[in-house]
This record gives structure tokens, sequence and C-alpha cells, in this order.
């Protein structure tokens, strides 16, 4: 059974989920400045082990992002990474204003866009939406 906990991931467990992954290393105090400025995290646990996380960014009006969504390798293709996204969407959707759109964003791993897609999401390029971009700034 999976167990969900919003808003109590500590930093060394959000480290050692993308850890796992393979995720680019972030420091100690970056990691933890991320969590404290969430909008939203979720902790997926499967028999009291922690196997993936969710994590929600934005201004909660006019637009949010997914910026991690993990499910642990050797759990992954059971459902966790959909019940995780669903439950990030409807949170999404609790904060923002009625009768206005929201955008909910994200940049998926090469290769995941269909899962992706399975959820409402929308690939860009499209024939009115240009590609995503990114830039790194080095500190």
């Amino acid at each position: 059974m999976i167990v969900f906990d919003e808003n109590n991931l500590t930093v060394e467990q959000y480290l050692h989920l993308r850890q796992q992954v393979r995720w680019k290393p972030l420091t100690l105090p970056q990691a933890q400045k991320a969590l404290d400025h969430s909008l939203y995290v979720l902790a997926a646990y499967h028999d009291g082990e922690l196997v993936g996380m969710g994590r929600l960014v934005g201004d909660g009006a006019v637009i949010c992002y997914i910026q991690d969504l993990i499910v642990v390798p050797n759990i992954q293709a059971h459902g966790i990474g959909s019940m995780l996204i669903e439950r990030l969407i409807a949170y999404a959707t609790s904060l923002g204003i009625p009768d206005t759109t929201m955008m909910l964003d994200l940049m998926c791993a090469k290769g995941r866009e269909s899962f992706y897609q399975k959820h409402g999401f929308i690939a860009r390029p499209t024939e009115d939406l240009g590609p995503g971009m990114i830039q790194y700034l080095q500190l």
C-alpha cells in the first residue's frame, strides 16, 4: 500500500531520492532552500520506505510548475508516478482562482513525454507554442 505525506520531506531524503535517479547533485543549502520555497511537497511511502516524491513551485494563481517527480527505479511502472502527479495536479487546481485559467508546466526527462501526455500535458513545440527553453546560471 502507498501512503502519502505532505510537506514533511527532509532535505536528506530529497537529496537521496535525487541521487537514486541520477539527477544533477545539489548542495545541502540549495536543496533546503528549494524545499522551503516549494508550494507543496508530496512524499510516497511503500511499506514505510520512501519510494518517491513530487514538488510543486509557482505563484498558485497564474502558473505552477511540477518541478520534481521522482520514483525510485526499482519500483517504477507500478503507478506511483501517476498517483503523485494526480495529487500534484489536484493541489495546483485547489490553489487557483475560480473562473480563471492557470498554467501547470513541467520539463520532463527525454523519453518520458508519453507519461505526461497521459496526464493531460501537451508536448512542445506545437503550432501555437514554441519549445521550452532553459538557461543555467553559474553562481
